[in-house]
């Protein structure tokens, strides 16, 4: 009689292991085996990490096996099993993998397909097509769409972190509790004592070291000593945690009044302004995105207030950009002055921090939350609902969207909510942060996620005109990393751009993404079809960059940039100057966060600063979707290209008092996950 041996591994995250009644069954083209008892109560198989070996005697030849059941029966409790694989010895000596890396929870079932990639066209059985068929339904009953507020894009239908499907929760739910992350951040800093003095002012600038010298790095002790001066302002639109606001400026705008006599002394190339313009030295920074947002009104003992700037900045002899005019509000006026570096120091030093307190808003709820955070959900979402396992661009995929619909879950449900932790410290909680993503899903483009389009389309693509643009740099080297391996695996899959047209499932995926992740917004420029091997490998580039190195970029240098608290306030106490000649350090200090708002922002910006326990950096695959030696091959490739990228920014960053490596690979995290 046939004989068949079974390998069963177990995964090795905590309670991952069972102790309930497991059943395997094998489907082949010839006929099915009958149900065959793995593992009972107290037989100690199935432990975490273990892998078990089985053989499965079968009364005739079952043919090529095609799937395997498994099942699970509940002995006494709930015990959930993480099964990670399945591996088969046919009687011929060949050998099966069928990946699953699941949870099976309940009284559950699954059937597994054998590792190798199939496109639809691929399948030609009809239990391979029912198969097929029957995952995307179970899926989409699972994963399904639900607006959280209107004009936002869609996200997932949920009320909190243990309502999602077991497979894409976090495996330890404490691990990403931001109420308990925060205050174990805060007890760390040793700040803790401070958390609660709302309405307590600082004495003075030297008094916010008081909660800042517990944990410093190179970076985060740069800025404290140097954060008044004009080139450190200027070098954070380059390489701080927010790098994508900057343009070039092709020529001042109205609304902003500046002459040349205001700016003479700042400009160094005995140029006109108009000439500056032209020779492409001025760059602009504008936040009217932030005109008209309510600021914080969640507590009545403390006003709060937001401006919407515009910076003109200049490119000195020294090719460093440096900041040339400030005006902290949109229209302007006589109340609304031009602040200017020749200015008295302290009514230049606080339209700098004016500046910096919205590119902090802007960063948080534009640049991290919508661009990165809710964007790569709608990717995830759409996948699990269009493309089964046994999909080659499931199985690309997946790795990339690793618990980011846990933690936008997380943060729907404790962080942006509602009476959230948002609204603690930042002028643009209680409300604001929403009006913000909805007035920036206008710019959310398909062209403004394609890195090197983007940058160009800012003007700041030119090596030689800005050197020291680092952010540009590693960026474009890791999309052109990810682009080469995307088109490896197309050219694996998908021989002709016909078979892309033909993929019905590709282009569900595609569709979803459109119609529900972008709300059907023509101007959006999402495409609602792909129909090459050219527009697929740039696409599956975009949701892979976004996930990985876009966010790496504006999330882990948090800590660096935001933990002095003058340099990135996240919420200002006293409007906006009006005049000039009037501001002192005593109204500074009364402007700035008070010492409550000061401690939870700082612990903000540590916790999510930090990476996952157990993090898998981009082109690390532990779980193995892909079974194919071209496949191994393909992802050998790209690690070996990251591997070069690593080493280029390492070498760099040598001897630099700021090193720039948010974007090297070996610190890029493969998802959205904090």
């Amino acid at each position: 009689m046939p004989s068949y041996t079974v390998t069963v591994a177990t995964g090795s995250q905590w309670f991952a292991g069972t102790d309930d009644y497991v059943y395997l069954s094998l489907e082949g083209t010839e006929g099915c085996s009958e149900r065959h008892l793995l593992d009972k109560p107290f037989y100690n198989d199935f432990e975490r990490g273990a892998v078990d070996s089985y053989d499965v005697t079968v009364g005739e030849d079952l043919g090529e096996i095609q799937l395997i059941k498994i099942e699970k029966r509940k002995y006494w409790y709930q015990d959930d099993w993480y099964l990670k694989y399945i591996t088969v010895k046919t009687p011929m000596g060949d050998y099966l993998e069928f990946p699953c890396y699941r949870w099976i929870t309940d009284e559950k079932e699954i059937v597994l397909r054998d590792g190798r990639a199939k496109l639809p066209r691929d399948d030609k059985t009809q239990i391979l097509k029912q198969h097929r068929r029957k995952e995307l339904e179970t899926r989409q009953k699972m994963y399904r769409w639900k607006e959280w507020h209107p004009g936002f894009p869609l996200s997932i239908d949920a009320h909190s972190h243990r309502d999602l499907p077991r497979d894409i929760q976090f495996d330890n739910e404490k691990g990403i509790d931001f109420i308990l992350n925060y205050s174990k951040a805060m007890e760390n800093l040793y700040i803790n004592r401070f958390m609660h003095m709302f309405q307590s002012s600082w004495s003075d600038f030297a008094d916010f070291e008081r909660i800042f010298v517990r944990i410093s790095n190179t970076i985060s002790e740069y800025v404290m000593q140097h954060w008044k001066e004009d080139f450190m302002f200027g070098y954070q639109f380059l390489n701080g945690c927010n790098p994508v606001l900057i343009r070039r400026c092709t020529e001042i705008p109205k609304k902003l009044p500046v002459t040349m006599d205001m700016v003479e002394c700042s400009l160094e190339r005995n140029l006109t302004l108009e000439e500056e313009v032209k020779q492409g030295n001025i760059f602009i920074v504008d936040y009217e995105l932030l005109d008209g947002i309510d600021a914080n009104k969640t507590d009545p003992c403390t006003i709060q207030y937001l401006a919407a700037p515009i910076c003109l900045l200049y490119k000195n002899l020294e090719n460093k950009i440096v900041p040339i005019a400030i005006q902290l509000g949109q229209k302007p006026g006589p109340d609304n002055p031009i602040f200017l570096p020749s200015d008295a120091t302290y009514d230049w030093l606080l339209a700098k921090i004016w500046v910096r307190s919205s590119d902090f808003h802007i960063h948080q709820t534009v640049t991290h939350l919508l661009r990165t955070h809710l964007v790569s959900e709608v990717f995830s979402i759409a996948m699990f609902r269009q493309l089964p396992a046994v999909h080659p661009l499931f199985k690309l995929l997946v790795p990339h969207m690793r618990f980011t619909i846990a933690i936008n879950t997380k943060a729907r449900e404790q962080l942006i909510c509602e009476c959230g932790l948002f609204d603690k410290a930042n002028a643009t909680g209680g409300g604001g942060h929403v009006q913000m993503v909805q007035k920036a899903m206008k710019d959310l483009t398909y062209s403004s996620l394609c890195f090197p389009e983007e940058i160009k389309a800012k003007g700041m693509d030119s090596k030689e005109d800005i050197p020291y643009y680092y952010y540009r740099d590693d960026g474009i080297k890791v999309w052109e990393a990810i682009k080469s391996f995307a088109e490896d695996v197309i050219h694996i899959y998908y021989e002709s751009d016909e078979v892309v047209c033909e993929d019905v499932e590709l282009q569900a995926f595609v569709k979803d993404v459109y119609v529900y992740g972008m709300r059907g917004v023509k101007a959006s420029g999402f495409p609602k079809v792909i129909k090459t091997r050219e527009k697929l490998a740039e696409y599956l580039t975009v949701i892979i960059f976004t996930a990985s190195a876009q966010h790496a970029a504006v999330n882990f240098g948090q800590y660096d940039w935001c933990s002095w608290i003058p340099n990135a306030p996240p919420t200002m106490r006293r409007p906006p100057p009006t005049e000039k000649g009037t501001v002192t350090i005593e109204q500074i200090v009364e402007t700035l966060p008070d010492r409550g708002r000061s401690c939870w922002h700082l612990g903000a910006v540590w916790a999510l600063s930090q990476f996952q326990d157990n993090e898998l950096f981009l082109g690390m695959y532990p779980d193995e979707h892909f079974v194919e030696k071209p496949m191994k091959e393909v992802m050998a490739k790209f690690r070996k290209s990251l591997d070069e990228i690593v080493s280029t920014i390492t070498e760099r960053n040598k001897n630099k008092k700021l090193p720039y490596y948010y974007l090297s690979p070996d610190r890029i995290p493969n998802s959205v996950a904090v």
